[in-house]
């Protein structure tokens, strides 16, 4: 037993502060604005960017460079921008108030901030004052702790002398003494407050997938850069054509790809946000698309926090609506309502009572009591009331009703104004009682929860309960939700399973009760080992560890500050519902930017074809940086509005292999295309021009007379018009393609659906239309045409480009439909 203490002096309290052992907040936890600054600065993205910049500023290109730098920078404070925003949040995170609290010092209680309690110190505790250290409740105390917010049991827990109190409970009733023993990071709330602060933030899968693909990407235009620039140095070529040809190559760097993503994830919060959702963490608009297994907190989550009456059942020669009336006057009369009050005051009413006396409820009596001129009436647990009972209750029905997951109450009665509810010294003392009738009270579930759990399996999405509440109790309100779970296993069955058993219980387990928040924390860790994307529900602080542990973190809007600071997700409106339709959006944006990709890759992967191939063949370069700029039309827009019209249906899990099913053989065919398209242009042009003897003039003359075009005498008239005019064919050709593409990739009918099934979208088309009316609208504008540097309507292009896109058309439906590429390397599609 702990005897009482005097507590330290002023002296003995600042020597301990001294030496560290004060209360101190926890501090830090996440990373440093440098280092957050110098990560997201120069990443390996943004280190290539800049090389190819300053590569570019040396070489005069001030405009290709800024573009280059400008992006990257632009990449680097979206991503800084929201590190910071989430580090500021978390470092404010504190689980304990800073409401002065009571110590002895020097023999007499005194006012102190919590900061300033040290170990060893004696703490006064009262009702309503949050417990701040950890420590055990010395001799002469005895009093009720709220641990609701630490391990989400509802009931207050008794605490005797001896008995650790907890930092961050609250005492509800009672008085006591407490010794300071662990203080700061030391105590429960320390390390529950530096746990929340770790920054756990996961890379999801579509971003893993893109950083791959990124680096790819810019490994192969490196190489290809170099390969081409030595055999540029070697053939002597211009200082101008290294530059342009550095320009063209730079443009196939993914400038623009994460800041597409940005945009989609930032629309995706929006869209979101109108269902109740609130995205704190951007890439939780992918995360929620991916999970497929929830874990809920019990309380707040699929209830509401209150009780329902689920049946009133009379004892004896009561009737019910005696009983009934009863219940209701006494709720009515109760001074300090708890749940149950509120439960029987909203469903029944109440006579007008004189009461002369009341026991209030508290988790120690299980009882509470009113005195009034009808006699002394009585509410609280049947095995409590039971030895004070002139006969016993019917067993049987408070078993089948407990087993149900119910809250049963007995009201019992004592007639007479000289009934007593205390013992002649005033101590709260039962008389003899008659049993009067049964009260069985559900937890109210919320109004969407059924339908969400019903509208989450069709989605092939399993959902599991993880509460701190009576493991029968628990069950039952997931059966009530829709979930199959007969029973419920206590979280204490988990403390001596390693991994591995760990692993086989949770798969086959719905629900678990009595879990501790270490209890949460693993059972989320172990459905991750088992290849799960996780999302976790809570309220309270004790769900912030398993909040942080799994991959989508979701906190209602009224639940703690801790729960909410730490989740990537919160639901505003408290709404369970919110979920699926968070989900659904996730998905249409996620799949919105995986077709985007496709077009990407495929227009990268054909130009990077197109330019080796007429490199190796000693052609002049195939593309001028102006043109470059024609990608706005082939990628840029054509991916922002896939992205948002794309299907909400569940994320490619081959994301990557069918990406490389798509990419290569679209590549090759449309580079094939390309390459022969230039080769014939160049090739007809240069031998038309400078076939037989004649004089600059006529040259000109056959060169307006075979184009169409009126072009001018430079130095190297003959090259220059072979290069413009051929480049003008490749280009008209790729963007032409490029649309193509995008009704293989979203075809409204099956004449284009060779690549996948139709979607039935008719927007996609009407896209398609749009941009081959702009880009005609290019190459029939002089300003347009010549900004890009190419020339206009032409017989040659259109002779030539025109059949060369149908012949394409034929050949890529034909690869795709007999999957001849699949067929080649032994692939099998993924199921």
């Amino acid at each position: 037993m702990l005897a009482p203490a005097d507590g330290l002096t002023g002296a003995e309290a600042d020597a301990r502060r001294r030496r560290g052992e004060a209360n101190t907040a926890v501090q830090g936890g996440s990373r440093s604005y440098a280092e957050i600054l110098r990560t997201n600065v120069f990443s390996f993205f943004n280190l290539i960017l800049f090389a190819i910049g300053a590569a570019l500023l040396i070489l005069g290109r001030y405009s290709d460079a800024l573009i280059s730098v400008g992006l990257g920078l632009i990449n680097a404070v979206i991503s800084a921008a929201q590190e910071i925003r989430a580090k500021r949040k978390l470092d404010r995170l504190q689980l304990l108030e800073k409401t002065n609290v009571l110590v002895v010092r020097d023999g007499r209680e005194a006012e102190v901030a919590p900061a300033l309690v040290v170990r060893g110190d004696v703490l006064r505790v009262r009702p309503g004052d949050q417990i701040v250290v950890d420590g055990p409740l010395l001799d002469g105390g005895r009093l009720e702790a709220d641990e609701s917010l630490l391990t989400g049991e509802s009931d207050p827990v008794v605490k005797h002398p001896g008995d650790d109190l907890r930092s961050g409970s609250v005492c509800v009733a009672g008085d006591g003494h407490q010794l300071a023993r662990d203080v700061g990071a030391r105590s429960y709330a320390g390390r529950l407050t530096a746990e929340a602060r770790r920054d756990s933030t996961d890379r999801t899968p579509l971003q893993r997938s893109i950083d791959f693909i990124v680096r790819l990407v810019m490994a192969l235009t490196v190489l290809m850069s170099s390969a081409i620039l030595g055999q540029a140095f070697l053939e002597g070529f211009t200082l101008l054509r290294v530059v342009q040809i550095t320009a063209v190559l730079s443009g196939l760097v993914p400038y623009g790809l994460f800041f597409l993503i940005a945009l989609a994830y930032t629309a995706g919060a929006v869209r979101i946000a109108r269902h109740g959702a609130l995205v704190q963490q951007v890439n939780a608009v992918e995360s929620v698309s991916n999970v497929d297994v929830v874990c809920t907190d019990k309380t707040g989550t699929l209830t509401t926090g209150r009780l329902t009456v689920d049946a009133i059942v009379p004892l004896g020669a009561y009737e019910y609506a005696e009983v009934a009336a009863a219940l209701g006057s006494v709720a009515h009369h109760v001074s300090t309502p708890n749940l149950t009050a509120l439960a029987l005051a909203a469903a029944l009413p109440g006579e007008p009572w004189e009461v002369h006396d009341e026991v209030p409820f508290s988790s120690s009596l299980r009882w509470s009591g009113l005195a009034t001129e009808q006699g002394v009436w009585v509410l609280g647990a049947p095995d409590v009331l039971g030895p004070r009972l002139l006969r016993d209750p019917p067993a049987a029905e408070i078993s089948e009703r407990t087993g149900q997951g119910l809250r049963v109450l007995l009201l019992a009665h004592t007639p007479g104004r000289d009934a007593r509810l205390r013992d002649p010294s005033g101590r709260p003392d039962l008389p003899m009682l008659e049993p009067v009738g049964l009260v069985a009270l559900a937890d109210e579930l919320r109004d969407e929860v059924v339908r969400t759990v019903v509208r989450l399996r069709d989605e092939g999405v399993r959902v599991k309960v993880l509460s701190g509440d009576d493991p029968r109790t628990v069950a039952a309100i997931a059966v009530r939700a829709g979930l199959d779970a007969a029973t419920a296993v206590p979280g204490a069955d988990l403390d001596d399973l390693d991994d591995p058993a760990l692993d086989r219980l949770v798969a086959r387990t719905a629900v678990f009760g009595r879990v501790a928040p270490e209890h949460k924390e693993r059972i989320v860790a172990s459905l991750r080992r088992q290849g799960h994307y996780v999302a976790m529900i809570g309220d309270g602080v004790n769900d912030a560890r398993a909040l942080k542990q799994a991959q989508v973190g979701v906190a209602m809007r009224s639940g703690s500050a801790v729960t909410r600071d730490v989740a990537d997700i919160v639901l505003v409106d408290d709404s369970f519902a919110a979920l699926p339709p968070a989900q659904h959006e996730g998905r249409r944006i996620i799949n919105g930017i995986a077709i985007s990709l496709y077009v990407f890759l495929a227009r990268v992967a054909s130009q990077g074809l197109v330019i080796l191939a007429v490199t190796m063949l000693g052609l002049n370069f195939p593309y001028s940086p102006t043109q470059v700029g024609l990608t706005m039309f082939t990628v840029g827009l054509p991916t922002v509005f896939l992205t948002f019209w794309a299907q909400p249906t569940r994320p490619d899990p081959h994301l990557l292999r069918n990406l490389v099913r798509f990419v290569v053989p679209a590549a090759v065919v449309t580079a094939t295309f390309g390459t022969a398209i230039y080769t014939a242009l160049y090739e007809m042009l240069v031998r038309g021009l400078t076939s037989g003897r004649r004089t600059p003039a006529e040259v000109i003359d056959d060169f307006e007379r075979y184009t169409g075009l009126q072009y001018g005498v430079d130095a190297d008239f003959t090259t220059a018009s072979a290069t413009i005019l051929a480049q003008t064919g490749l280009s008209t050709f790729f963007c032409f393609a490029s649309f193509m593409l995008i009704l293989f990739l979203a075809p409204r009918s099956r004449f284009f659906a060779a690549w996948t099934k139709p979607t039935g979208d008719r927007r996609p088309s009407i896209l398609v239309l749009a941009l081959t009316v702009t880009f005609c609208a290019v190459v029939c504008v002089p300003a347009l045409w010549d900004y890009f540097g190419l020339v206009g309507p032409s017989r040659p292009v259109f002779t030539i480009v025109l059949p060369a896109l149908v012949l394409w058309y034929a050949t890529l439906t034909v690869v795709f439909r007999l999957r001849l590429f699949d067929r080649l390397l032994g692939l099998r599609p993924p199921r």
